[in-house]
């Protein structure tokens, strides 16, 4: 797969297993969100297709892909409370059914966040929006999850937290995760991709990887 956009050029070839979570580091520039946007739909390769499975995903615009993504900034609707931001996930409805209420309910207390579902996203702290957009991807149902620097806006203590419910709550899917901290990806990541100067090398189990890494992954963590 290869897209070209003004002088830069990303080349893709590889495939990512899953269930399980896989990291996406290099850096800055290099292609990792261009990547992601390529998987969710947001943009199109020049050459070559996405799949899934066997599916050919070019054909569909973005909400209609088996694909999730966990906003940076959480993409909370502001004048809804947190109930019906996280039952969106089921239903894109500013009126959510009361399945959708209901199954939104039970993803807030997987979160911890029983007993916010009447706020809204202003009154709360940034771990908490993170967890909110959390649980609305819980809803969605959809079997590949992209996160592009998700948590990066949160302390240490706070980011290893969400990594950690994301491995428990997420597990079930693929999990694509783009993230300038190489221990992000030893915590949580079976896998990883390193990206560097547009071109994405394959994935590869990440505690190989970082044992012995090659001269742009080592000249990238060093």
């Amino acid at each position: 797969m290869t897209l070209t956009r003004e002088g830069f050029q990303l080349r893709a070839n590889c495939a990512v297993m899953g269930p399980g979570i896989t990291a996406v580091i290099g850096p800055s520039g290099g292609g990792k969100s261009t990547l992601l946007s390529l998987i969710g739909g947001f943009e199109f390769p020049d050459e070559g297709a996405v799949f899934w499975g066997d599916q050919d995903l070019r054909p569909l615009a973005p909400g209609d892909r088996p694909v999730a993504v966990l906003f940076q900034d959480n993409n909370l609707f502001p004048h809804l409370d947190v109930l019906t931001n996280v039952a969106l996930g089921a239903s894109p409805l500013a009126r959510p059914s009361d399945v959708a209420r209901t199954r939104a309910g039970e993803a807030l207390a997987l979160v911890g966040l029983t007993g916010y579902e009447t706020r809204l996203p202003g009154a709360l702290s940034g771990g908490q929006q993170s967890r909110a957009a959390l649980a609305r991807i819980l809803l969605t149902d959809r079997a590949v999850v992209l996160m592009d620097e998700a948590f990066s806006a949160l302390g240490p203590a706070l980011r290893v937290e969400m990594l950690g419910l994301v491995a428990e709550l997420l597990s079930e899917r693929t999990v694509l995760m783009v993230t300038h901290d190489p221990e992000d990806a030893r915590r949580v990541a079976g896998q990883t991709i390193f990206v560097e100067a547009g071109k994405v090398h394959p994935p590869a189990p990440t505690d190989a990887l970082f044992a012995d890494p090659q001269k742009a992954l080592s000249d990238y963590l060093a």
